[in-house]
């Protein structure tokens, strides 16, 4: 392994550095890591959010590639590094985003379809009312649901005109946003006379495998009866693959050719791997464009009773994969952004704390951003969102307050619903993701939740995961112990409201939540 590292200009522990590709909902940005799990540059690019009509959200996947070249190209510029000094490169993702491309060209059919997105409802019910949905619950761990994949493919193949008979001929290829990713990075071009044709890894590890509604969750292999259900040809399937491994070399990234991809993690997977929950019991919550808590399961899969997800949380090369309950709320760093982009409240994200200070209570409103309906444990396509309690008094901060408490009382929802599940209190939640630099929103979870709430020093551990499992496939790292031991905690929030004053809030959220139900 020395003979691995002797070509790094190296860091002061003589290892180089890892480089990890973060592809979000909001945007795509590269991360250089040294020894310690510190940040030594970043490169970040927001894309378009498309909303062809109401419900719908798209990303168009030729900008998310141009954006991860030029990112990871900025990452690598910005720690004045080269190829030669990167001992990894790690990939996470947005995971039920969908892409459907031409093998030969490399072309998307379609844009990308976002896990936000609600159209496939009626897919969703068809499989409900014929009776399929226990079948895909047992076997994959989820409920029929707009949120994951295999209804989005559907939707492509039968919405895009040709898309299904190409994709019944061999032509095209399917794949979450990593596997689109893989493909850009590892594909070889050649001419055939005057067309270009492409050569490219097409992969998926276990975790995106694990949010299709098409795979089996024990098995870990693509089901042909859930893909018959569906309605997918199983020709467009990548090949799944653990999450920590070398799967090839990248080709074509200017900086960065020739580094090894040996990782990838959906990004709540990542989350749960960079906070170092290796350990049956341990849970983290990823305060993103939604909000995502995991709970490590250990290597057997477990039923939810209470409205969560089983999925899995990781696969570190042959060794057992493990699994995880997961709770997701779609909304709530969106949220935040809704109110910059679509109401002119703030003009960046990091002045929602400062204008939610401003009063000391939400005057009375209540949001409910059920945009997309309602995710775990409620899972209700059929809700929309809810600005309830509004009066003359009522002013911009009461709704900034609003906005972030929705949050903490989405992720209480989720954390009771966990409870109930495990029979095991939680006593302590990891805080990660872009929205722990809040304090006001820290605390205010802490004080729902009546637990301590404690932030990571590297906060976005989305990126880290990725990387740590990236620099275990390489060598980097001599096991998941020396990784445990570089998780160092900034801050913890300690609740300072009474167990009455937590349930009385709780409960009007509660009532502002049956409003928005039933409404589209």
């Amino acid at each position: 392994m020395a003979d691995l590292f002797a070509r790094f200009r190296t860091d002061r522990h003589g290892r180089g550095y890892l480089l990890a590709l973060d592809q979000g909902t909001t945007s795509t940005r590269a991360m250089v890591f040294d020894a310690d799990g510190a940040v030594v540059s970043v490169g970040q690019l927001e894309h378009r959010q498309i909303f062809p009509r109401p419900g719908w959200v798209e990303h168009d996947p030729e900008e998310i590639r141009l954006n991860t070249r030029r990112v990871i190209a900025d990452a690598v510029a910005r720690a004045d590094i080269g190829t030669e000094d990167i001992a990894a490169l790690g990939i996470t993702n947005q995971r039920e985003t969908t892409v459907i491309w031409d093998r030969e060209t490399g072309e998307p059919v379609y844009n990308a379809i976002v896990w936000q997105d609600t159209r496939t409802a009626d897919i969703c019910d068809e499989l409900e009312n014929t009776g399929r949905a226990e079948m895909f619950r047992d076997r994959t761990g989820l409920p029929v649901s707009t949120y994951f994949a295999g209804p989005k493919i559907r939707w492509i193949l039968d919405n895009v005109p040709g898309v299904r008979e190409r994709a019944e001929h061999g032509e095209l290829a399917f794949g979450t946003m990593d596997s689109w990713l893989v493909w850009e990075l590892t594909r070889r071009s050649r001419h055939t006379g005057r067309s270009q044709r492409h050569r490219a890894r097409h992969v998926t590890d276990v975790t995106n495998a694990s949010r299709t509604m098409l795979m089996d969750l024990r098995t870990r292999t693509w089901d042909p009866e859930l893909c018959a259900a569906m309605g997918v040809p199983m020709s467009l399937l990548p090949e799944i693959v653990s999450s920590s491994g070398v799967i090839d070399k990248v080709r074509r990234s200017g900086p960065v050719n020739g580094v090894p991809i040996a990782g990838i993690l959906g990004d709540q997977q990542a989350a749960t791997f960079g906070q170092a929950c290796t350990e049956p019991g341990e849970a983290k919550c990823t305060y993103g464009t939604g909000n995502f808590l995991l709970l490590n399961t250990g290597t057997e899969p477990k039923t939810s009773d209470h409205g969560l997800i089983s999925t899995v949380a990781y696969q570190i090369g042959d060794a057992d994969a493990v699994y995880a309950l997961e709770g997701s709320v779609a909304v709530t760093g969106s949220l935040v952004q809704w109110l910059r982009d679509n109401f002119g409240l703030i003009r960046s994200s990091d002045e929602i704390e400062d204008l939610a200070r401003a009063e000391d209570d939400n005057g009375g409103c209540v949001v409910v951003p059920a945009f997309s309906g309602l995710l775990a444990p409620r899972w209700d396509p059929s809700a929309r969102g809810v600005i309830v309690g509004l009066t003359r008094y009522v002013n911009k901060s009461h709704i900034a307050r609003a906005a972030l408490e929705a949050t903490a009382f989405q992720t209480r929802e989720v954390v009771d619903a966990m409870n109930a599940d495990s029979g095991v209190p939680l006593t302590g939640l990891k805080a990660d993701g872009g929205m722990v630099v809040n304090s006001l929103l820290m605390q205010f979870q802490a004080d729902q939740l009546g637990v301590p709430v404690t932030v990571p020093k590297v906060p976005e551990t989305t990126a880290l995961g990725a990387a740590y499992a990236a620099g275990l496939a390489v060598g980097y790292f001599e096991d998941v112990a020396e990784i445990r031991a570089l998780w160092q905690e900034d801050r913890t929030y300690l609740p300072q409201a009474s167990e009455e004053e937590r349930d009385a809030a709780f409960a009007v959220w509660n009532r502002a939540v049956e409003r928005s139900v039933g409404w589209a």
